[in-house]
């Protein structure tokens, strides 16, 4: 439920409402907007009469919001989230971002390399897997603390976000201690545990990727957990989900990113490269998502594909990013 004040309600108003709401039992979320001060009411508010609040002074309207999530609705937050990193370097709102790097951290010497390429195309985040859950318990599963310390000394050394996945409460102070941007991968994202504890514990942004086999529905009712801990910094990305179709690794649901858009106030980014399992797929794949109005795609890169510890099939050689780079760049403008 949102209530809305009047333009020419003050906070005395304001306070009358919103302490009545307090002793009735529910948790109240400022979302005001453009001097208007606007209320969410977190709680079961079908026995609440809205007639009842709409009696205090200053009121101009109460609506109830129908969604099983309610944070993570744009009935909830009309305007988009904008996640701001620095003066200049955000996520939301117009803006197309891209995140790249290897799928997994390898040595230092490669990522120096991919470090350094990313700043030449004016780019500010770089990914690396340091902890991975494989399919295979036979496969690579990461350098785990090493490989997040590595990944923070290059960021850090290039002036660069560092983006990492996480996947147990355990790692969470490693991760608050080396890595900018915590990434949930689709097979956690309905682990609430793990929501939870990135809700209460932490607000830095998070990355949630939609789940295999998830609805768009169940995949904000996992943002809603984040936002509901109390962290509101919450990037969704679509990478894919499993259909009957097996020439692709995934089928990349770009009608996702218009759904999204309508129905929730957070932003949306694009994983093309798991999104198709192909490099040769990539490039096109992130020109969609940016006419669809995506807010960023993450792309896997290295210097050699053929040798990378995992997802060498899907990941671009460096020259070929570059290349994509300036194709998007031709869309957009200029990319940040």
């Amino acid at each position: 439920m949102i209530v809305q004040m009047k333009l020419t309600a003050g906070k005395k108003e304001a306070n009358r409402v919103r302490d009545f709401l307090y002793r009735q039992g529910f948790v109240v979320k400022d979302v005001s907007s453009d001097n208007v001060a606007i209320f969410g009411i977190i709680g079961d508010t079908k026995a609440l009469n809205p007639s009842i609040i709409e009696a205090f002074e200053g009121v101009y309207k109460v609506v109830r919001i129908q969604k099983p999530y309610k944070l993570a609705s744009r009935d909830f937050k009309k305007d988009d989230t904008i996640i701001q990193f620095s003066d200049r370097i955000s996520i939301g709102g117009d803006k197309f971002v891209v995140i790249a790097g290897t799928c997994s951290v390898e040595t230092k010497e490669i990522m120096e390399q991919v470090a350094q390429h990313l700043v030449k195309n004016k780019l500010k985040f770089i990914r690396g897997g340091a902890f991975k859950p494989r399919t295979s318990p036979y496969s690579f599963q990461g350098l785990e603390v090493e490989g997040l310390k590595l990944l923070h000394e290059v960021a850090r050394k290039h002036n660069l976000f560092s983006v990492s996945e996480i996947v147990a409460e355990a790692d969470l102070e490693n991760f608050e201690k080396y890595i900018d941007v915590f990434q949930v991968g689709a097979r956690n994202m309905q682990n609430y545990s793990l929501l939870k504890v990135l809700g209460e514990k932490t607000t830095k942004p998070i990355i949630l990727k939609r789940g295999l086999s998830a609805t768009i529905e169940e995949w904000l009712l996992s943002a809603e957990y984040i936002l509901n801990g109390g962290n509101p910094n919450v990037i969704l990305c679509e990478r894919g989900i499993r259909t009957f179709e097996k020439y692709t690794r995934n089928t990349l649901d770009i009608s996702s990113v218009l759904a999204v858009k309508e129905l929730s106030h957070l932003p949306v980014i694009v994983d093309p490269s798991h999104g198709s399992g192909k490099y040769s797929m990539v490039e096109k794949l992130t020109l969609a998502s940016y006419v669809v109005g995506a807010n960023g795609a993450m792309i896997e890169i290295h210097p050699k594909p053929e040798e990378a510890y995992s997802d060498g099939a899907q990941s671009l050689r460096l020259d070929s990013f570059s290349h994509v780079i300036s194709e998007i760049n031709k869309l957009a403008g200029t990319i940040k």
